[in-house]
């Protein structure tokens, strides 16, 4: 009898390793994740919910009421069109372009010290004036950013800009719309606007 619980207990404890690591992916990948249709290709972004629950909720709100529908990626911004920038990014921005009627109110600014979002290669982040002016817009960034994180120059009051997410599918998609002519002095439009066919939940 006490052969068979010795060899019983190990395997009990791998069962209970098993299924936590089980439950730990499970969880993991109830993030909620997004499709972005557009004349360029389709973007598909996994939102961190969790980490970044205003921002998130917000998008998702936008999402959920098809508000981006109809709506346009139409600002690039690369190392050679801001040339009067003291520190560069690489982004593509996107959202309502402009279109007030379907403007939600702003939302508090989740900084991204709090929410430990980084702006690297692929990260979706709201674009600002000021600290709780974000609303509708959104943009990629384009290699790592990290004058967009908190405490970083590329906004003269040091808060950074609110990262709620990151694509896992549809980079190139980005890239190439960041590739695609464009004015070359703020506000970067491009010459030709991408259209946003539809934005969804999957």
């Amino acid at each position: 009898m006490t052969a068979t619980i010795r060899s019983v207990r190990p395997r009990l404890a791998l069962a209970v390793m098993a299924g936590a690591l089980a439950l730990g992916a499970r969880a993991e990948a109830q993030q909620p994740r997004v499709r972005i249709e557009t004349d360029a290709g389709a973007i598909t972004v996994e939102v961190y919910a969790d980490k970044a629950p205003v921002t998130a909720a917000n998008f998702l709100r936008y999402v959920n009421e098809k508000r981006y529908d109809g709506g346009a990626f139409y600002r690039v911004v690369t190392m050679q069109n801001q040339p009067t920038s003291p520190v560069k990014i690489e982004v593509i921005q996107g959202g309502l372009d402009g279109d007030s009627t379907r403007r939600l109110p702003a939302i508090p600014h989740e900084t991204n010290d709090k929410t430990g979002i980084k702006h690297l290669d692929g990260t979706i982040s709201m674009a600002r004036g000021a600290p709780g002016s974000a609303s509708s817009e959104f943009f990629f960034c384009i290699g790592a950013q990290p004058e967009l994180d908190f405490g970083g120059k590329r906004n003269p009051d040091g808060q950074g800009f609110a990262a709620f997410g990151r694509v896992v599918q549809g980079m190139d998609v980005v890239r190439k719309i960041q590739q695609m002519p464009a004015d070359s002095a703020p506000p970067q439009r491009l010459r030709t606007v991408v259209k946003i066919r539809s934005v969804r939940v999957l």
